[in-house]
């Protein structure tokens, strides 16, 4: 429910704020100040009413005071954000009508459990049902899954793994009619609670020019056609070096299906 997420999201961003507030003990007093001319910039440290010059030889200086200037930028936006959901958890009633309806009125419990039921079959039968599949470069399914499924990269096995620990019902690769053309999306979901469709799309390529191309195209298709990112399409990178991480999938299942 939103009160949950609330909850946990506003926990996380005491945590940013906390460590945004430890790093930003560490770096230099003052803020820097640019002045830029016709061919070059110069840079100041402003501190205490005093403007010191900063030659380019210091320059791990400015980058500092740069780096300073953004975290405090960012520690602004979340502690405006922590405020927000500070008045929002104050004035939630933190007591679910619908939670209520179940809990206190038996007769309409009885008939809600079926149709909870009758959604539960649905989406049983959705996943064991077949389905048009990619077929293109069937040498590319070298990765082992966990139900002996084969998918393209660890990556996917990961999410894989982590939505069959959740029960949370899917699809790899099931086809998908947008615009007269047939795209295959990593994971098509039903959420577990109300049968509603979401997206999944991982992005394992950022650091090739040609895969982020692709991938431009591929998030204006899905948003011009009502599949939107954060609402519902999920949508996770990764690089050669930074690599897409279990805790990343948990914290992204929990936030969008738990």
């Amino acid at each position: 429910m939103l009160f949950e997420r609330a909850k946990k999201e506003y926990e996380d961003l005491m945590k940013q704020i906390c460590s945004l507030k430890c790093q930003l003990e560490t770096l230099p007093p003052g803020k820097l100040i640019c002045c830029n001319h016709k061919t070059y910039t110069k840079w100041y440290q402003k501190n205490q009413g005093q403007r010191v010059y900063i030659p380019k030889s210091n320059r791990q200086l400015a980058r500092q005071l740069a780096q300073k200037k953004y975290l405090t930028s960012l520690l602004q936006d979340l502690e405006r954000e922590q405020k927000a959901l500070t008045l929002y958890l104050n004035h939630h009633p933190n007591v679910m009508q619908s939670d209520s309806l179940l809990t206190k009125h038996p007769e309409y419990q009885e008939l809600l459990t079926q149709t909870h039921l009758s959604l539960l079959k649905e989406l049983s039968d959705w996943m064991a049902n077949s389905y048009n599949k990619n077929t293109s470069h069937p040498e590319s399914l070298n990765c082992k899954g966990i139900a002996n499924t084969y998918l393209r990269s660890k990556s996917e096995v990961l999410i894989d793994m982590t939505l069959r620990k959740y029960h949370i019902p899917f699809r790899y690769e099931c086809a998908l009619e947008l615009n007269n053309s047939t795209i295959f999306p990593d994971f098509t979901i039903r959420h577990p609670d109300t049968g509603e469709f979401y997206y999944w799309e991982h992005f394992g390529l950022m650091d090739s020019l040609s895969y982020t191309e692709n991938t431009v195209f591929k998030l204006h298709l899905y948003t011009s056609n009502g599949i939107i990112p954060g609402i519902n399409l999920i949508t996770t990178y990764e690089t050669r070096n930074q690599p897409l991480t279990i805790q990343t999938i948990e914290k992204t299942v929990e936030f969008y299906f738990l």
